[in-house]
């Protein structure tokens, strides 16, 4: 507690501080649905291409290293979009923007899906990221109009839209993959991204934050938040690395699940992104438990649960109902996690929440893509037990930073 409030009355360069936000009307139930559908579908398109890496590369004859760039690239073009984009969600008119972007991703999208080369397929891969950021500006804005109180709840209730596009979008596009052909599910992700587009138009309001700085000052004030934020350099520390061990996992499970270990096709990888949709609900919990007890409830409690799924993912991940259970464990404590951080770092700065995310995801994403390279790595050289000591050493990783970086931001920290 004490550290949060260190945290809180830490300044913030003048030129970097935006004015009060103007107050909104309360959240109605409709519109926090329609926040966690489209953050669903949008966030759905950087991991259509997981369970397809292996029909992809057999189309453009690569080996399994080398079309694993394919994830790693499309998470480099999300954080991209989190450090270049998502900040202007503090400086322009937030309906239009979303707008803009979502089109954006279903050109994209439509250029994956006729890709003639694989070149073609990673820019277009690259562009996608960019352009699916746009949850990480819904986020904020649904924080922003939910009171002190609820917002826990709120935020809880989008990311769980968001959770379930995730990973249904894995099972999704095993199924299509498998009977269809991956080109098949970027044409449908376009169109998808088109009629949401015109849903959101008429039925998304319009919402004007109020900075008065230049596009450059923005990013400049991204700096600013994360030396005089220690919760925030905390928050994104712990999230880069549970990210970084989550996508370890996912990257290779579909290599794993077709090795003569089970001898699985795309559409049986992609169920399993229904079983670890079970994830979602914890995202419920976990915003309810932030806001009763304090995000580092949360937090603890999911680094362990991560933690104790690799260890089942070791020693008995050859198991089918090991797999599964494993699989639950892991997505339910990595979204514990996820959701506390955000619980915690929207109560610093309100008028600041989109360049906070901005932090917070984009160190969450360099995680990703660090996670996807790993795991790629270590499923070539040392296939499933490699996979499984690079996912424990990050979540080693992120609960030693969460343990012993609180003590040391505090010791650092000016006096009040």
């Amino acid at each position: 507690m004490k550290e949060q409030v260190v945290a809180d009355r830490q300044p913030v360069a003048q030129d970097a501080r935006p004015v009060s936000a103007t107050p909104h009307a309360p959240l109605a139930p409709a519109l926090v649905w329609l926040m966690a559908i489209t953050c669903g579908l949008v966030v759905a398109n950087i991991y259509y291409n997981q369970p397809l890496l292996a029909e992809i590369g057999r189309t453009f004859q690569l080996s399994e290293s080398e079309v694993s760039l394919v994830a790693t690239i499309t998470q480099v073009g999300y954080t991209l979009g989190l450090l270049f984009v998502v900040p202007l969600g503090d400086k322009r008119e937030r309906k239009s923007l979303i707008l803009a972007l979502i089109l954006a991703a279903a050109l994209c999208m439509a250029g994956a899906a006729s890709a003639p080369s694989f070149v073609v397929l990673a820019a277009a891969s690259l562009c996608i990221g960019i352009f699916s950021a746009v949850p990480q500006l819904l986020m904020p804005m649904a924080a922003s109009l939910a009171s002190d109180e609820e917002r826990g709840r709120v935020v809880g209730k989008v990311m769980s839209g968001l959770l379930i596009g995730v990973l249904l979008s894995r099972t999704i596009s095993g199924y299509v993959g498998a009977h269809f052909g991956w080109r098949t599910m970027f044409w449908a992700g376009a169109a998808v991204m088109v009629l949401l587009t015109g849903i959101l138009a008429r039925m998304l309001p319009r919402n004007q934050p109020n900075f008065q700085g230049s596009y450059g000052g923005l990013l400049k004030s991204l700096v600013t938040l994360t030396r005089d934020l220690p919760v925030l350099r905390r928050s994104a520390l712990v999230g880069a690395c549970m990210f970084a061990g989550f996508s370890a996992f996912w990257t290779t499970l579909v290599f794993f699940l077709e090795s003569d270990t089970y001898r699985y096709g795309s559409d049986v990888a992609g169920l399993f992104g229904l079983i670890g949709a079970s994830g979602a609900f914890a995202a419920s919990f976990a915003g309810k438990s932030a806001d009763r007890k304090g995000p580092d409830f949360g937090i603890n409690l999911g680094i362990l649960m991560f933690v104790g799924a690799y260890v089942l993912l070791a020693f008995g991940g050859h198991y089918l109902v090991g797999l599964v259970l494993a699989v639950i464990i892991l997505d339910v404590g990595q979204q514990m996690t996820h959701i506390s951080n955000q619980a915690r770092i929207f109560s610093l700065l309100p008028e600041a929440r989109s360049r906070l995310n901005t932090v917070y995801m984009t160190a969450a994403f360099l995680g990703a893509s660090l996670g996807s390279l790993s795991g790629a790595w270590a499923w070539t050289h040392f296939h499933w037990p490699g996979v499984c000591g690079v996912g424990l050493a990050f979540g080693g990783m992120a609960y030693l930073l969460n343990r012993f970086y609180a003590r040391a931001a505090l010791t650092q920290a000016p006096a009040l």
